[in-house]
């Protein structure tokens, strides 16, 4: 009798602590505030925005350079398949190694152009558009356009043929 009574005064020891972790964890639970209290009701869980593809092979032309339209100046880009940027900037043809990466970066390389003689404001404008590529390093497509975002300034170009 004794033995069963020390057989049962250890499962009592070793049932003591599991209640009162079992109680713990109830009462943890209790105070966790539900789904709905915390707005989410029966909202869907948001999904992780789905990452945007660069439009590789389409033709762009400059329509704002840092918030200024754009009229009397033609400055296009193209980013082909071999990730190789080309375009003109309003007096010169360039061309520049351009990578767009993840999370709607863009790393755009050293670019070549070549040396046209042009008047002054032409060459300024030229000058700023090439800068404001070459800093680049977020790009979006907003409403059809192509948006280029950096230390330099903001290009928006729209689609071209």
């Amino acid at each position: 009798m004794t033995r069963r009574l020390g057989l049962a005064a250890v499962l009592v020891a070793l049932a003591v602590p599991m209640l009162t972790s079992n109680e713990a964890a109830a009462q943890r639970r209790q105070q966790m505030p539900s789904r709905s209290e915390l707005g989410g009701g029966n909202a869907p869980i948001p999904q992780a925005q789905q990452e945007k593809t660069f439009p590789v092979g389409a033709s762009w032309s400059v329509v704002q350079l840092n918030g200024k339209e754009v009229y009397d100046r033609r400055a296009t880009l193209m980013i082909d398949q071999n990730l190789r940027g080309t375009g003109f900037g309003g007096c010169n043809t360039f061309s520049a190694a351009a990578y767009p990466l993840r999370q709607q970066g863009i790393a755009v390389g050293p670019i070549a152009v070549t040396k046209r003689s042009c008047d002054k404001g032409l060459l300024d404008f030229e000058r700023a558009f090439l800068m404001a590529l070459r800093t680049a390093n977020k790009w979006d497509l907003v409403n059809g356009r192509l948006v280029l975002k950096g230390s330099a300034g903001e290009l928006t170009l729209s689609r071209s043929l």
